[in-house]
This record gives C-alpha cells, structure tokens and sequence, in this order.
C-alpha cells in the first residue's frame, strides 16, 4: 500500500509543506500528526505507516512520539473532545462534582465517547488556569470557573 492509498492528497501536500521548515524531515512529526489527526480526529496505524514513509522515519518512532503525546489520539474520539482537569487545584475546587455532572448528563465514564459520537470524555493533569478552577477545554475552547449550574449550557454549545 502506498501513501497515496493511506492518506487524502491534501494531507499529503500539508505534510510535505510543514517539512520543508524544519531542517530535517523528522522534525515535523509532531505537526504531521495534528494534520492527520484535524482531518480524521484521531490517528490511525495505517496513517503512522503514510506519515513515516513521507518524512523517512520508521512507524515505530512515529507511534512512540504519538502514544507519548496525550493530545494525540491513537483511537476514535467524538466530534467534540472534553479535557477535564483533575489537578490538585481543579480537585480542591470540586472537580469531582464536575466529573459527576458531565458523566451523568454524558451517560459516558472517563475514555468513552457518547452514543452519538458527539463527545468523547478525558482527563488532562493541568490545564494552567489554577486561579480559575475547576476547568476543562472542549476542542480547543478553554473553560473555567466551572459549577454544576454551567456544565449544561457549555456542553450545549458543543454540536
């Protein structure tokens, strides 16, 4: 199978372009990686094998980089990724009752994605905003101050 045959020609092109700024072709994994993952969510072995053959490296460097980086996802996410803090600030200021409103109203537990594909729900260990906890982003939207009170509406902004 060729590379042609794994990834779409607009990955391709985006992959080679990002390549050609750094001074060696494996500099740009990590880049690669987010392309291939904004077309599909998430990044598969068989678009390991096509990022590896454009930039020369072997898949298995690719997938250590991949499996190293928690916003690189190795397996289907939902169309909307839910990135709940649990620091130590986060669970000072009640990111368990967070957790608890998002899971009952999700029907979904940490790692699993709603029935409708529409949310896929994880832990992150900091988000940086400890002044503003409990926090969580929902793809790449940061929101703080959380309560139970504004779980609802956030998540209904979210199609």
């Amino acid at each position: 199978m060729t590379t042609e045959n794994i990834l779409t020609t607009a990955e391709i092109s985006a992959i080679r372009e990002i390549y050609r700024h750094f001074p060696q072709k494996s500099a740009a994994c990590i880049e690669g990686l987010k392309i291939i993952q904004r077309q599909r969510r998430w990044v598969s072995d068989e678009a390991i094998r096509g990022l590896a053959e454009i930039l020369e490296m072997s898949p298995a460097a690719i997938d250590s980089v991949a499996t190293y980086y928690s916003l690189i996802f190795r397996r289907p996410v939902g169309r909307n990724v839910i990135l709940l803090c649990n620091s130590v600030s986060c669970w000072i200021m009640g990111c368990d009752q967070i957790a608890a409103c998002v899971k009952k109203q999700l029907a979904v537990d940490y790692g699993e994605t709603t029935t409708d594909d529409r949310y896929t729900l994880l832990t992150i260990p900091c988000l940086g905003t400890c002044d503003h906890a409990p926090a969580m982003i929902i793809n790449e939207d940061l929101h703080r101050d959380l309560t139970a009170e504004n779980i609802g509406p956030i998540l209904q902004q979210y199609q």
